[in-house]
């Protein structure tokens, strides 16, 4: 069922892969790539950027899994964007959009310097001494040590 999910919203990003599960080992999964004439590829063989994919589809698929029990509103992702190439990043930022188009709260969390160009509203985390940082974006602002 969860590779049914993954593979749905993996088909919206790419025509280029679907998920199958391993058939040596059941809790594996490999990939046919259809731009390899359908040559079965392991997940743990794919590139940066192709991982990347795959990981946001099957993250997807397990929201939309978890949606039918709880309402799922928002979706964080921290890091991955660096593995991708401009095609790859292109395709994720489309998905993201897409998701944020349905009324889904899309965070992520990147030093990526191509993001910044594309993602408008942002909160930036500035790095202070003694462990500290300052924040500063919408909705951001200064909390006295009072209370």
């Amino acid at each position: 069922m969860m590779i049914g999910h993954a593979n749905r919203q993996l088909q919206k990003m790419t025509d280029r892969y679907l998920l199958i599960h391993d058939a040596t080992q059941p809790l594996e999964l490999n990939v046919i790539d259809n731009y390899q004439a359908g040559e079965v590829r392991s997940t743990k063989n794919l590139s940066g950027g192709e991982s990347f994919i795959v990981s946001l589809s099957l993250a997807l698929g397990l929201s939309h899994m978890a949606s039918k029990n709880a309402r799922v509103d928002s979706l964080f992702l921290d890091e991955g964007f660096g593995t991708l190439d401009e095609e790859a990043l292109d395709t994720a930022l489309e998905t993201l959009a897409g998701l944020q188009q349905d009324g889904k709260l899309i965070g992520v969390i990147s030093h990526v310097p191509a993001l910044k160009e594309r993602i408008s509203t942002q909160i930036q985390v500035i790095t202070q001494t003694g462990g500290r940082s300052l924040i500063s974006g919408p909705g951001c602002g200064e909390v006295s040590a009072e209370a």
